[in-house]
C-alpha cells in the first residue's frame, strides 16, 4: 500500500514518520516511537525531501497531514505493556496525579509487593495527556551498577552516546527543553546512583517530572514521598483487594460466587491487602479453593504481632511466599532459588546451564513456577523466556543463601556468562540483539564477582570480554569502564597496562582528550611497575603526542612544559626498542615542531626540519610493523606537508593512512586512527580539489558505524563537501541530521562543525532564502569563533556567496589579505579556494594588477583541477576569450562541481547565460545577479 501527500506517493513507514516529522519529534524520538533506527529514520526523512520537493526540515512538518480529530495531541507513553488488568486504587491514582502535577520529582514508596510499579504504570498512563512530550518508563531492577542508571534511561529514551559527553549528559541535553514524565521504577538497590542522576536532571530539566517507585526515600532535593497503602479492605468500604483476589482468581480458574465475597475477604485481610500476595494466594484457588488456602494461611498469620505496620506488611509478603513456597514440591523450590541469580529474562535453556538440572526437566519446573504466578512468561525472537518479579527474586536469591548454595549457583551463573560473552565475540548478524539479552546478567555476574578475590580472574576475563562487546555495541562510555576495570582487576601490572591503553583508545573514539592523557599516563605507571620501561616509555609520549594530535578535545589541555618533560623522560627510558623509539619520534615530530612552537611561522621557517622530524616518525613507525603506529606518524607527516604549503602530498599522505587502517579488524584504537584518517582524508582531498575523493571519504566517515548515534559528526565534513561542490539536495539532506544531531547532544560549541555550518549558510544564501541562512547564522554564533573562520572557510564561503550576488568589490575587500599574510589559517583545505576566489573578485572588481594575480595564482593552484578552472576562468574573463571561457565549464563537470559550471555559462552571457540559469534553477540556486565590473586599464 501506498500513501499520498498533494498527489506525491509515498510509503506507509514514509507516512509515520512524515506524521511525526510534523508534530516536531526528533529523529531519536521517532526511532523509539516507530521501534526503528535513527539512521533509518534519516533516511526516510531524506527520501520524503526529495519526494515532496521540499528544501528543509521545516518545510517537511509544514507538509504533513493534519491529524485526525480523534488523533492524540501528545505522544503515546512508552509504557511496559499489561498482561493483567489494573484493579482499583482510584484514590491512589487520583492522589498520586495531583502529586506529580504540583511536584518534580515524587517517590511511590513503600514494602515490597504492594503494588509500587503498577499503580505507578497505571498514573502515568493516565497523566501522560499533560505531558506534550512525552511519558518515558525504565526499570532499573536489571542494573546492578550505580553508575549505569543514565544508561539505561538512555536506552528507554531511544538515545545513543553522544561522542565527548557521559551518557548523563545525553539525557540531560535530550530532556533539557522536554515537558515530559519520566518513570524510574525499582530504584532501592542503585539508590545512590538514582540520587546523584536525579540531582543532574532536576537541576538542569526544568520541565521534566519524574516518578520513582523504591521501598526507601531516595533523600534528594525536591523530593516528595507518597506512602503506597495496602489495597483497600472490606472495612473501608469498596475493597480494591477483593476485587483483585476475584479477577485474578477468575483467570486461572472459574469465577467465584459473590456469596464468597466474606470469606475472600478474610483471606484478604490475612494478607494485609498486599497486592502481590493476594495474586499469589489467587493463583491457588483452581487447586486449593477458598478453604484450603485459608487453613493454609491460618497459622503463619499469626506470626504479625509487634513492629511497625510497614514491617507487618512486609513480613505478610514473605508469610505469603513462606508458604507459596513450602507448596512447591523440593525440586520446583530448588529451581525457584537458582533460578533467582537472573536478572534479566531467561531461556529454559540457560536455566537448566546454571541450575545443572536436565533441560526437559527443568522446562516442566519453570512451566509449574508460571502456573504458580512466581514466574512471568515473556516472547522473544529467540523463544519463551522467564523472568521473576523483583520482590520474588529477591525472596528467593535469600533462600538461594540459606540454602548454602549461593556461591555455587552464582558460580554456574558467571561460567554461563563467560562463555555467553566468549560467543558473542564471533560478530553475527544478530549478536546485538543477542548481546541485549544477556547484557544485564553479564553485568551482575561481574558485579558478583569484582568483590570476590578468588573470582578475580573470571571477573578479569569477563569485565574484558563486556568491554570488546559494549565497544561493537557502540556503548562507548561503558566500554572505557569495563577496560579500566579489567585493569583494576588484572593478575599483574603488565596485564593492566595493556588494558589502560586499551581505555585510552576507547577515550579517543569519545573524543575526551582528558581521559586519554590520563590513561595513557596511568598505563606508563603499570608497564614501569612490571619492568617494561621500553612500554612505559611508549606510553609517555604517546600522552605527549596525544596533547598535540588532539588538542581540541581537552577541557584542560597540558602545558608545552609538562609535554615537553614527557617527551625528554620517554626518550631517556625508550632504549633500543623500535616501538618505544618509534613512538618518541612521532611525540617529537609533534610536540617539538608545535613547540609547541618551532613551526608558529610562514613557510620556510623550521619546515625543513618539521618534515624530517615527521619523516623519520614515519620509518621507524613502519619499521615495528604495526600499522596503527604508522597511521600516526602519517598523520604527523600529514600535518608537516601541510605547513609547508605541499597540498597534493597532504592528500597522497592521508589516503596512505586509509589504505594501512582499512583491512585492519575492529579495536578501539583502530577506530580511532580509521575515523581521524577518514577525516584528514576527506578535507587532504578537498584541499587538492579532489572533490570525487573527497565525497567518497566524507560518505565513508558518515556512515561509520561508531558515529550512527552522532549525526552532527559523522556528516559535518561531508556537508563542507557538498557545500563547496554546489549539491543543494546533498546538504539539505545532511544538514537536517546534522541539525537534529546536533540540538540532541546539546549544541556543543566545537570548532570542528563550524565549517559545515558556514557552509550549508552559503547554500542558503545561494539559495536566496533568507530565513534559513538566518537561523544558519545563528546556529554559527553558537559556535566559538577562530581565526579560521574570518580567513579560512570563512573568508571562502563569504566570497563565493558575494561573488554570486555580483558584489565582487566586496568579495576581493573578504578575500583582502594576500594569502601569505594569513598563510597559518588558509592551508590545508582553504588554500587553494582562497587564492583563486581572491583572483576571480580582483577581475571582477576591476582591479588593477588583477593580471598580475592571475599569473601568481596560476602557480600556486597548479594541479588543483577546481582552482585551476576558477583562475582560467578568471583570466579568460580579463582577456575575453570566449572559447577559453566555455572551456572552464567542462572543467568544473569533470572535477564534480556543478554550480561552478553554470556559473561559467552565466557569466558566458548570451545563449550561454540563459542555459546556464536554467541549470542553476535546476541545482536549485537562486539567479545569479550581474556581475558589476570595472574595465581594467
Amino acid at each position: 500500500m501506498v500513501a499520498m501527500v498533494t498527489g506525491v506517493e509515498i510509503s506507509p513507514r514514509e507516512a509515520e514518520v512524515l506524521e511525526l516529522v510534523g508534530a516536531h519529534l526528533s529523529n531519536a524520538e521517532i526511532a523509539a516511537r516507530l521501534c526503528i533506527s535513527v539512521r533509518t529514520v534519516e533516511s526516510h526523512v531524506s527520501s520524503l525531501l526529495r519526494k515532496l520537493e521540499v528544501p528543509d526540515r521545516r518545510e517537511l512538518a509544514r507538509r504533513a497531514p493534519e491529524p485526525a480529530a480523534a488523533a492524540p495531541s501528545h505522544p503515546e507513553p512508552v509504557l511496559p505493556t499489561r498482561l493483567t488488568s489494573f484493579v482499583g486504587r482510584v484514590r491512589e491514582r487520583t492522589e498520586l496525579i495531583q502529586m506529580i502535577g504540583t511536584h518534580r520529582q515524587v517517590t511511590a514508596a513503600g514494602p515490597g509487593g504492594v503494588g509500587k510499579t503498577r499503580l505507578a504504570l497505571a498514573v502515568a498512563a493516565e497523566a501522560a495527556g499533560d505531558y506534550a512530550d512525552g511519558v518515558w518508563f525504565v526499570d532499573l531492577v536489571p542494573v546492578t551498577d550505580p553508575g549505569m542508571i543514565a544508561s539505561a534511561v538512555a536506552g528507554a529514551l531511544g538515545l545513543g552516546e553522544q561522542l565527548g559527553r557521559d551518557m548523563t549528559e545525553s539525557v540531560v541535553a535530550a530532556l533539557a527543553d522536554r515537558h515530559a514524565l519520566l518513570v524510574l521504577d525499582n530504584c532501592e538497590h542503585v539508590a545512590d546512583g538514582v540520587a546523584l542522576f536525579l540531582e543532574r536532571l532536576l537541576a538542569t530539566c526544568p520541565r521534566v517530572t519524574v516518578l520513582a517507585t523504591s521501598r526507601a526515600r531516595l533523600m534528594v532535593p525536591f523530593e516528595r514521598v507518597y506512602p503506597v497503602p495496602p489495597l483497600s479492605l472490606p472495612a473501608d468500604g469498596e475493597s480494591d483487594a477483593v476485587a483483585l483476589f476475584m479477577e485474578r482468581a477468575a483467570a486461572v480458574g472459574r469465577p467465584l460466587d459473590p456469596p464468597l465475597r466474606d470469606q475472600i475477604a478474610a483471606i484478604c485481610e490475612r494478607l494485609d491487602g498486599m497486592a502481590l500476595a493476594i495474586e499469589l494466594a489467587a493463583a491457588r484457588y483452581p487447586t486449593l479453593g477458598l478453604d484450603g488456602i485459608t487453613a493454609a494461611l491460618s497459622h503463619p498469620l499469626r506470626m504479625l504481632t509487634g513492629g511497625s505496620r510497614a514491617d507487618e506488611r512486609h513480613r505478610s509478603v514473605r508469610t505469603t511466599l513462606d508458604w507459596s513456597h513450602a507448596l512447591l514440591e523440593p525440586a520446583d523450590r530448588a529451581l525457584l532459588r537458582q533460578v533467582s541469580v537472573f536478572v534479566a529474562p531467561f531461556t529454559t535453556a540457560a536455566a537448566a546451564e546454571v541450575t545443572g538440572g536436565e533441560e526437559g526437566l527443568v522446562a516442566d519446573g519453570l512451566a509449574r513456577l508460571a502456573e504458580q504466578s512466581l514466574l512471568v512468561v515473556t516472547a522473544s525472537p529467540g523463544g519463551t523466556r522467564y523472568r521473576a518479579l523483583e520482590t520474588i527474586r529477591q525472596y528467593a536469591t535469600e533462600r538461594l543463601a540459606e540454602a548454602g548454595e549461593l556461591d555455587d549457583v552464582r558460580s554456574r551463573h558467571l561460567r554461563w556468562c563467560l562463555a555467553e560473552a566468549a560467543g558473542l565475540s564471533v560478530v553475527g548478524e544478530d549478536w546485538r540483539a543477542r548481546f541485549d539479552l544477556v547484557a544485564d546478567d553479564l553485568r551482575a555476574a561481574l558485579a558478583w564477582a569484582a568483590e570476590r578475590p578468588e573470582r578475580r580472574a573470571d571477573a578479569y576475563a569477563l569485565a574484558r570480554h563486556l568491554a570488546e562487546l559494549t565497544f561493537t555495541r557502540h556503548l562507548t562510555g561503558e566500554s572505557q569502564r569495563r577496560y579500566e576495570q579489567a585493569a583494576g582487576l588484572a593478575a599483574g601490572p603488565s596485564v593492566a597496562a595493556s588494558m589502560l591503553r586499551q581505555a585510552a583508545a576507547v577515550a579517543g573514539c569519545r573524543t575526551i582528550g582528558d581521559d586519554m592523557y590520563r590513561l595513557r599516563l596511568a598505563a606508563a605507571d603499570a608497564a614501569r611497575e612490571s619492568g617494561d620501561t621500553a612500554g612505559a616509555a611508549a606510553d609517555l609520549a604517546t600522552a605527549a603526542t596525544i596533547a598535540f594530535r588532539f588538542s581540541t578535545t581537552f577541557v584542560r589541555l597540558p602545558s608545552p612544559e609538562e609535554a615537553l618533560v614527557l617527551v625528554s623522560e620517554a626518550r631517556e627510558t625508550a632504549g633500543d626498542d623500535p616501538a618505544a623509539r618509534a613512538a618518541v619520534a612521532l611525540a617529537e615530530a609533534a610536540v617539538l615542531t608545535d613547540a609547541f612552537g618551532a613551526a608558529q611561522g610562514p613557510p620556510g621557517n623550521a619546515v625543513p626540519e618539521t618534515i624530517a622530524r615527521a619523516e623519520r616518525a614515519v620509518e621507524l613507525a613502519r619499521r615495528t610493523g604495526d600499522p596503527l603506529a604508522e597511521s600516526a606518524a602519517l598523520d604527523a607527516l600529514t600535518g608537516a606537508q601541510s605547513w609547508a604549503g605541499d597540498t597534493f602530498a597532504t592528500a597522497a599522505t592521508a589516503r596512505r593512512r586509509i589504505t594501512l587502517l582499512t583491512s585492519l579488524p575492529i579495536s578501539p584504537a583502530g577506530t580511532h586512527e580509521l575515523i581521524d584518517a577518514l577525516s584528514m582524508a576527506t578535507e587532504a582531498a578537498l584541499g587538492a580539489g579532489d572533490v570525487p575523493g573527497a565525497l567518497r571519504w566524507a560518505r565513508r566517515l558518515a556512515g561509520h558505524p561508531s558515529l550512527a548515534e552522532v549525526g552532527h559528526r559523522a556528516t559535518c565534513r561531508l556537508l563542507m563537501v557538498d557545500a563547496l561542490a554546489g549539491d543543494v539536495d546533498e546538504a539539505l539532506t545532511g544538514s537536517v541530521r546534522f541539525l537534529d544531531a546536533w540540538r540532541r547532544a546539546g549544541s556543543p560549541a566545537r570548532t570542528l562543525f563550524r565549517p559545515a555550518v558556514a557552509g550549508v549558510a552559503m547554500i542558503h544564501g545561494l539559495r536566496d532564502d533568507r530565513d534559513a541562512r538566518r537561523e544558519w547564522q545563528e546556529v554559527l554564533d553558537e559556535l566559538h569563533t577562530p581565526p579560521e573562520h574570518t580567513y579560512g572557510y570563512g573568508a571562502v564561503f563569504d566570497a563565493m556567496l558575494l561573488l554570486h550576488r555580483g558584489r565582487a568589490e566586496e568579495a576581493l575587500e573578504r578575500t583582502a589579505p594576500d594569502a601569505r599574510q594569513v598563510w597559518k589559517w588558509v592551508t590545508w583545505i582553504w588554500h587553494h579556494w582562497y587564492v583563486a576566489l581572491r583572483t576571480e573578485a580582483a577581475v571582477l572588481a576591476g582591479s588593477p594588477d588583477a593580471r598580475d594575480r592571475v599569473a601568481e595564482a596560476r602557480t600556486t593552484v597548479a594541479g588543483n583541477p577546481v582552482a585551476d578552472a576558477i583562475v582560467e576562468r578568471a583570466e579568460a574573463l580579463l582577456d575575453g576569450d570566449q572559447e577559453a571561457l566555455l572551456a572552464t565549464a567542462d572543467a568544473f563537470d569533470a572535477a564534480g562541481c556543478r554550480y561552478q559550471s553554470a556559473r561559467t555559462l552565466v557569466l558566458a552571457g548570451g545563449d550561454h547565460a540563459v542555459r546556464g540559469a536554467a541549470a542553476l534553477a535546476g541545482l536549485g540556486f537562486a539567479p545569479m545577479a550581474p556581475a558589476r565590473r570595472r574595465t581594467t586599464p
